[in-house]
């Protein structure tokens, strides 16, 4: 997924089904802790526990998803930063994409702006965190700026889809 100012961009994927839409706008936040979260989310949806765990692998196979997990708060387990890059238009899809296969990052977006491809990178530790660093210099040719925290903020992550699809 490539994000877009407040935005959401789909990238190539194909038209969401309901139930991919009610997945995507009910349960980025306030997902179900509970040893069965996926047969929780199939009874508030009136679906079966297999529905919901195909339409999620069919919005990760398709890029609309790269992952679901937790987004803990900054430095309480490893560390992180924001990163970003000033990657030519012509490759910003791909670069974004090749951004989005990492584990460590959680999501990336675009801007309009000469550093046009920003990113929250995680990691164990902090030559992890610059050897993952490193890593994305070499596979892109890129250089990435990273720009570590100095005050805490709260963002809401959420991003309602409703109105896009």
């Amino acid at each position: 997924m490539l994000e877009h100012t407040g935005q959401v961009r789909l990238l190539q994927a194909p038209p969401l089904s309901a139930l991919q839409q009610a997945l995507l706008d009910g349960f980025q936040q306030h997902f179900p802790l509970s040893p069965t979260p996926y047969a929780d989310i199939a009874a508030q949806l009136g679906v079966s526990e297999a529905a919901v765990l195909a339409a999620l692998a069919e919005l990760h196979k398709n890029q609309v998803i790269s992952r679901i997990g937790p987004v803990f708060k900054p430095h309480r387990i490893g560390t992180s930063t924001l990163a970003a890059m000033s990657v030519p238009p012509s490759r910003l899809v791909e670069v974004a994409a090749q951004i989005s296969r990492l584990a460590a990052v959680n999501h990336n977006y675009e801007r309009e702006h000469t550093f046009n491809l920003w990113f929250v990178l995680t990691a164990t530790d902090e030559a992890h965190l610059q050897q993952t660093l490193s890593d994305i210099e070499r596979v892109t040719g890129l250089p990435v700026m990273a720009l570590p925290m100095l005050q805490e903020f709260h963002i809401d992550l959420g991003f309602k889809l409703n109105h896009c699809c």
